[in-house]
């Protein structure tokens, strides 16, 4: 019961945290105009703002109600690697730490699951 109760917290607060970066995002895409977004990667910047608002704002949902856990962690995971790894290689630590955090909790979600308080266990 304490491990689930604790795999909740650690799920509905990770989700949370990463929707303050993804709705602004989503907000963005789904806005008129052009669309100004960093690409690092070189797909372009629509097709960047896409994955970021998958990653940031689309996963963390399901992550948040606890559906397709698991699998929903994968393109958030992708976002904070790119964000650590590539747009904040050459930053300090202090600057990357809170996508590492937000890594970190995901892949703990990852491994242990939704746990028994998620849409997964029913």
């Amino acid at each position: 019961m304490k491990r689930d109760f604790g795999l909740a917290i650690l799920r509905v607060g990770t989700a949370s945290l990463i929707l303050t970066h993804g709705v602004p995002k989503f907000l963005k895409l789904i806005g008129e105009g052009e669309i100004e977004f960093g690409d690092p990667i070189g797909i372009g910047p629509t097709a960047t703002l896409f994955l970021a608002v998958v990653g940031e704002f689309l996963c963390p949902i399901l992550i948040l109600i606890g559906f397709k856990t698991r699998w929903a962690t994968i393109p958030p995971i992708l976002v904070m690697l790119t964000a650590v790894f590539i747009v904040h290689a050459q930053d300090p630590f202090g600057r990357k730490e809170m996508a590492l955090s937000y890594l970190v909790m995901l892949v703990a979600i990852l491994i242990m699951g939704a746990g028994k308080f998620s849409i997964d266990n029913k």
